[in-house]
C-alpha cells in the first residue's frame, strides 16, 4: 500500500512544469513581459534621440502654415493652409484613387475572370495573356508604363484628341465638361437618394416574392427607371438648373471644363489593371469551385447560359470570392502609396513633405500608419459585413 501511495504522489511533483495549462500561462506572461520591455526600450531611445537633437514632440505642428502648393486638391487649399489641411488633402486624394480603382478593378476582374472560362478560344486566350502579363509585372513598372509609355506620348494641347461629349485628351490629361449647378439643384440629389431607396425596397420585396411564389419581377429595369427617372423628373420640375462648362481648345492649352491630370490617370489605370489580374484569378477559382451539378440542374430547368451564370453560378461563387477579394482591395489601397514616384499628391507624398519641412518624423510616420490602418480596418469591416450577407443561412 505504501508503494502505491508513493506512485500516486510522484506525478504531482512535476505538475508545475508538465501541466500544459500552467505552462501555457507562463509562456504567455513571458511574451507579454518581453513585448512591453521591447516597446519601452524603443520609446526610451526615441525620446533620448529627440532630446539630443532638440526636436519637440507632439502634434502642435499640424496648425502651422504649410507653405507649399499641392497640384490636385478635392477641397480648397493654398500654401497658406495648415499642415493638417495638407495631410487631409493627401488623404482625400488617396481615397479617391482607391475607390475608383476598386470599382474599375472589380469590373475588369470579373469580366476577365469569366472570359478565362469562355468556350471561345480567342476570348479565353486574350484573357489569359492579360492575367499573365499584369500579374507578373511589379505595380511600379505598370505605373511607369502608363505615365511614361502611354500618356507622355500623347499629342500637345493644340493637337488634342477630340473625344465624344466635348472631351479632349492630350499630354496634360483628360478634359471633359464640368457640371454647373444652379438654384434648385438640391432637388435632383434628393430625388436620386429617394430613387436609390425605392430601388432597394423594390429589390427586397421582389426577392421575398420570388422566394414565396417563384415568380420573378423585372428588378433591373424598375430600379433603372427609379434611379434615372426620378432625378430627370426633378431636373425638369426645378427648371433645368444644370448646365455644363465645356473645355475650349486654344493655341497652347485648354480652358474651362474639368481636368484630370496625367498623374492621377496613370496611377488609376495602373492600379486598376494590375489588381484586376489578381481579381480575375479569384473569380475564375470561385466559379470553378461551384459544383458542375448546379449548372446541369439549372440547364435542365430550361435556363439559358447567361441566366445560369448570373442567377446560379456567380451568387454561389461569391461566397468563395469575397474573402480573397478583400485582400486585393487592401493591396490596391496600400499600393496607391507608389504615387510618390510620379508626383501624385497622395497621403504618403503630402505627409512626407510635411515630415521633411517640420522634422517631426515620428509624428508624421504615426499619422500615416494610423490612417492606413483605419482605411484597411474600415474596408475589412464592410467586406466582412457583405460576406456575412452572402453566406448560406441554415434552415
Amino acid at each position: 500500500m505504501a508503494s502505491q501511495d508513493v506512485l500516486r504522489e510522484e506525478p504531482s511533483r512535476g505538475s508545475f512544469i508538465n501541466d500544459p495549462k500552467i505552462r501555457g500561462i507562463f509562456f504567455q506572461v513571458l511574451v507579454v513581459v518581453l513585448l512591453v520591455a521591447g516597446v519601452w526600450w524603443i520609446a526610451h531611445n526615441v525620446i533620448d534621440n529627440l532630446t539630443r537633437l532638440r526636436i519637440a514632440s507632439g502634434f502642435g505642428f499640424l496648425k502651422g502654415r504649410a507653405g507649399f502648393d499641392i497640384s490636385e486638391s478635392a477641397i480648397a487649399y493654398s500654401s497658406d493652409s495648415t499642415y493638417g489641411r495638407a495631410i487631409l488633402v493627401g488623404l482625400l486624394n488617396t481615397l479617391i484613387v482607391a475607390i475608383v480603382g476598386i470599382i474599375t478593378a472589380t469590373i475588369i476582374g470579373f469580366v476577365i475572370g469569366i472570359g478565362r472560362l469562355s468556350q471561345n478560344w480567342l476570348i479565353r486566350k486574350i484573357c489569359t495573356v492579360y492575367v499573365e502579363v499584369f500579374r507578373n509585372i511589379p505595380p511600379l513598372l505598370v505605373i511607369f508604363f502608363w505615365y511614361s509609355g502611354v500618356l507622355a506620348v500623347l499629342p500637345a494641347p493644340r493637337d488634342s484628341y477630340n473625344l465624344p461629349f466635348g472631351s479632349f485628351l492630350n499630354q496634360r490629361g483628360f478634359y471633359f465638361p464640368r457640371a454647373v449647378w444652379g438654384d434648385g439643384s438640391w432637388l435632383i440629389f434628393v430625388a436620386l437618394l429617394v430613387g436609390i431607396a425605392m430601388a432597394w425596397f423594390v429589390a427586397r420585396k421582389a426577392r421575398q416574392r420570388q422566394m414565396a411564389t417563384g415568380q420573378q419581377f423585372p428588378v433591373f429595369w424598375t430600379s433603372t427607371a427609379l434611379i434615372v427617372g426620378l432625378p430627370l423628373l426633378a431636373y425638369a420640375l426645378s427648371g433645368f438648373p444644370l448646365s455644363f462648362d465645356y473645355p475650349k481648345q486654344s493655341t497652347f492649352n485648354l480652358t474651362g471644363g474639368f481636368q484630370v491630370r496625367p498623374e492621377f490617370l496613370s496611377l488609376y489605370l495602373a492600379l486598376s489593371c494590375y489588381t484586376a489580374a489578381f481579381i480575375a484569378e479569384i473569380v475564375r477559382a470561385g466559379i470553378r469551385g461551384v459544383s458542375a451539378g448546379q449548372t446541369e440542374a439549372a440547364g435542365a430547368l430550361g435556363l439559358r447560359s447567361g441566366s445560369i451564370l448570373r442567377l446560379v453560378v456567380v451568387p454561389q461563387a461569391m461566397r468563395i470570392v469575397i474573402p480573397p477579394l478583400t485582400s486585393q482591395y487592401l493591396n490596391l489601397t496600400k499600393n496607391s502609396s507608389l504615387a510618390i514616384a510620379i508626383g501624385y499628391p497622395d497621403l504618403t507624398a503630402t505627409a512626407g513633405t510635411v515630415l521633411n519641412q517640420t522634422g517631426q518624423a515620428v509624428e508624421g510616420v504615426v499619422i500615416m500608419m494610423v490612417i492606413y490602418l483605419a482605411i484597411s480596418l474600415l474596408t475589412s469591416l464592410v467586406m466582412n459585413w457583405f460576406n456575412a450577407k452572402m453566406a448560406l443561412v441554415e434552415r
